[in-house]
């Protein structure tokens, strides 16, 4: 496969950089690498991405407060999408943006190799920062996995999230390793997919690395426990109450956030019936018209059952929508 090249703001082909060398992260990251970041769905028309609706969703996600956005992760259908693809969405998603929100890069597979250029390609597209999810079906140990992470870091001069997702991976980065990837300076923070009231007790790491919760219903408790935001999946459905909730964990308004996470308690379980982006699709559908439910095999239709608790749980929370028949 020929090397990824990315388009500039202005459309024209950028050519990859150089290698950079690893140096010191801006203090500005702090700031804005927090609150809720909408873990974003990829919408599919006869089998291939619906760019004019994928940014369309984009806009509207901003406009409704999303904090950031995050392309081509594990909701994204990163799976079965091609480096190609998954490189379009950062650049429509950058463009879109214009500069109102960080746009965040999933660009991690099991190949070092592959993650690499992948990377560099999202640095060229205007990606604010790369996730990048320890190497599934690999499975290597806790060395190859400190050694794959800086790898990755030796080649780009972007900020790194470090994906720990062993429900999906089958692999977990323990504490320890954690720790070791925290000194590298422009791995900046992690993005946790554990139950974050059973994570074992972590070895220091320096006070502005940054965790990132990935499970909606403890947001509130990962907030109150230290966590700076969260990777969300509800987002992609509530933006704005998402980001309320953030907001108040900010103020440290811990009964405004326990409040919210009430409100959106009746979605996060409608969407838990069936894994993947299935339900959320589905969800989109009825709030955005023109938003098709498609899913790429292996990926399908999720069942009448899931559909009809997702209907009563938008109904609940009080988002409006188009109820039909699945």
């Amino acid at each position: 496969m020929p090397p990824l090249t990315a388009k500039n703001p202005a459309g024209a082909a950028a050519v990859l950089p150089p290698p950079a060398p690893m140096g010191e992260i801006s203090p500005h990251i702090a700031q804005w690498l927090g609150g809720a970041f909408t873990a974003l769905v990829t919408p599919f028309q006869h089998d291939r991405i619906a760019q004019k609706t994928f940014a369309d969703f984009v806009d509207w996600q901003i406009d409704d407060g999303a904090r950031g956005l995050v392309t081509g992760g594990a909701l994204g259908e990163a799976a079965t999408l091609s480096p190609r693809e998954r490189l379009r969405l950062v650049e429509i998603a950058v463009e879109t943006a214009d500069g109102r929100v960080p746009v965040i890069a999933a660009t991690g597979t099991n190949c070092t190799a592959e993650t690499i250029e992948l990377t560099r390609a999202a640095q060229a597209a205007g990606a604010s920062a790369a996730l990048v999810v320890a190497p599934y079906y690999s499975r290597p140990g806790q060395e190859g996995l400190f050694r794959h992470f800086c790898a990755v870091a030796r080649e780009v001069d972007l900020p790194l999230l470090v994906e720990n997702d062993p429900g999906r991976t089958a692999i977990h980065v323990t504490p320890d390793t954690m720790a070791r990837l925290a000194a590298i300076p422009n791995i900046v923070g992690m993005a946790d997919w554990t139950d974050a009231s059973r994570r074992p007790g972590s070895p220091a790491l320096p006070e502005n690395f940054i965790r990132l919760d990935c499970e909606d219903d403890s947001a509130a408790l990962s907030r109150l426990a230290g966590g700076r935001g969260a990777l969300s999946a509800v987002a992609n459905l509530a933006p704005r109450l998402a980001a309320e909730l953030h907001r108040a964990a900010d103020a440290a308004d811990w009964p405004r956030a326990a409040a919210l996470q009430r409100r959106l308690r009746p979605l996060f379980d409608a969407l838990s019936r069936e894994e993947g982006p299935g339900p959320i699709k589905y969800a989109l559908s009825l709030l955005r018209p023109g938003f098709a439910p498609h899913l790429r095999l292996p990926l399908v239709a999720i069942r009448h059952e899931t559909a009809g608790a997702i209907v009563a749980a938008l109904t609940e929370t009080g988002l409006p929508h188009q109820a039909t028949e699945k």
